[in-house]
This record gives structure tokens, sequence and C-alpha cells, in this order.
């Protein structure tokens, strides 16, 4: 009986002192001219007397595909998504300045997932703007810590279409959010967040 079966380790061996000078390589091995040339005849002869591969034309009927109304009800489908996407993007900001905490934490996941669409990005910072413009710019810690975050990962996804857009416009926004700390120190979003930037 044997409870705790051992384990089977391999060794890996060293290589040996000046392996690296060594030339590993084998030589390529010697050619017969004649069998070379032999089969390059047999290919050649092959293709003169093969037909000229020509692929018939098979005529079939193409299905018609959905009817407009289904294709005109999906496309309806993916702007209601991108509209409630948009819903709580504001929601979770409008939350976090109300300092309802526990609403704008149980949508925060979603709100991170929805910045992957650019619709979201510029969302975020319209909604920022906003605020900014409304004189709330004077964050506590839990809300700078909320703002701080979705401006990361609004710069993070940004690729480079929006680096004149979404990054040009959330920079002002960095510079304009800060937190007062315990000693009275302003500490601003640009801090945080600039390094993204």
């Amino acid at each position: 009986e044997n409870p705790y079966p051992a384990v089977t380790m391999h060794k890996v061996q060293k290589p040996t002192e000046g392996c690296h000078l060594r030339l590993h390589q084998k030589p390529f091995p010697r050619l017969d001219e004649g069998t070379v040339q032999w089969i390059i005849d047999q290919a050649t002869a092959k293709l003169q007397t093969a037909p000229p591969a020509v692929k018939a034309e098979k005529k079939c009927m193409v299905p018609s595909g959905p009817p407009i109304a289904a294709i005109m009800e999906r496309n309806g489908n993916a702007l209601a998504n991108s509209a409630r996407r948009l819903e709580v993007v504001r929601n979770c900001i409008s939350y976090v300045f109300e300092n309802k905490m526990l609403e704008a934490k149980k949508l925060f996941p979603a709100v991170l997932r929805a910045m992957k669409g650019r619709a979201a990005r510029h969302c975020l910072t319209q909604e920022l703007n906003l605020h900014v413009q409304q004189n709330r710019a004077v964050l506590d810690h839990q809300q700078f810590d909320f703002i701080i975050r979705m401006m990361n990962c609004c710069l993070q996804d940004c690729t480079a279409m929006d680096e004149h857009g979404i990054a040009a416009a959330l920079l002002p926004l960095v510079t304009a959010f800060c937190r007062v700390s315990a000693r009275g120190i302003l500490t601003l979003c640009a801090a945080l967040a600039g390094s993204e930037l």
C-alpha cells in the first residue's frame, strides 16, 4: 500500500560547457541529380496530359433571406439594448452624485461592461460634464473612487479613433473633479486617471 504515490520528476540535463560553440546542424544529404530530374519530368508530363481544371457551373435557386421586417426588428433590439446601456450609465452617475452608493454599486459592473461601447463612453463624458457645470465637482471619498474608476475604464477602452474625441473630452474633467482629504488638501482626478491619458 502506498497512499501517497511518488510524483514523477523529469530531470532536464544541463548543457555541457562549450556546447554553444559546437554546430548542431546535420549536413544536408547529397541529392542525386538524375532522380531529381526524373521527378520534375514526371510532374510536367502529368500537367501537360491533364485536362484543364474547369469547374462545372451548377445552377441552383438561392433561398430568400429573412423578411425585411425581421431585420428591422433585430436592429431595433440592438438600438434598444444600446439605449438601455446608456440609461444604466446615466442612472449610475446620478446615483453617485446623489450619494446613493448602494444603488450605484449594483449598477457599477454593468457600467464598466458598457464602457466597451463608444456610445457609453461618450455618454459618460456628457454626464460628467453636466455635473461639473452644476458645481458638483467636490466629492467625498466613495464618490471620488467611483468616478475615478469609471474614467479609468473609459480611457482604457478608448481606441485610436477616440483619442481626439472622448479622451480629449475627459481631459478637462479629470482636472475638475476633486475630493477633500483629511488634512483639507484637494486631490484631483488627474493625479489618478492621468496615467491613462
